[in-house]
């Protein structure tokens, strides 16, 4: 069966985390980032992590249903949220899906009178589409956020939302 692709409109729905396709994207991520950066800086959260109720998992999905792209929202109390898991199926990759999910998750966001989203991703080649996804949706860099190291191998972004 082909990949799916991007053919008319996209849907972008709250879905459940713990379902194949889902877990499907994690592991796809996971296995594209892996190589990237060593493991002992990279921080990604696993399916179950992502069904905890302070996580909100989105999913995006093609004309025919088929998911082609997640993203999640973490919420860490103080008004303050992460971005987490963002990915894209290869195939669709340059269509606005990625901007299309970063957006949704923003908008969740002032559903949940968040005032701040931050993000952590890697700090090398192979990141460079998702920090464009990033800049152009108004993330701005800026210094180790949360608990991550400041090591180098990851770079930060954070982005005020308006009122």
């Amino acid at each position: 069966m082909p990949d799916p692709v991007v053919e008319g409109p996209v849907s972008i729905a709250v879905e459940p985390a713990l379902q194949d396709d889902v877990r499907s994207m994690v592991a796809l991520l996971n296995a594209y980032m892996i190589p990237l950066t060593p493991r002992e800086f990279q921080f990604q959260l696993t399916a179950e992590q992502m069904a905890e109720a302070t996580v909100t998992v989105l999913v995006a999905r093609n004309g025919d249903g088929k998911a082609v792209g997640m993203a999640s929202l973490k919420d860490h109390g103080d008004r303050l949220g992460e971005v987490k898991r963002m990915f894209t199926l290869p195939t669709v990759r340059g269509s606005g899906v990625g901007s299309k999910l970063l957006r949704r998750i923003e908008d969740l966001a002032h559903e949940k009178a968040l005032r701040r989203l931050v993000l952590e991703t890697g700090e090398a080649p192979g990141f460079e589409p998702a920090w464009r996804v990033y800049e152009r949706g108004g993330f701005v860099q800026c210094g180790a956020i949360l608990d991550y190291p400041d090591s180098g191998f990851s770079r930060f972004y954070d982005k005020m939302l308006d009122r």
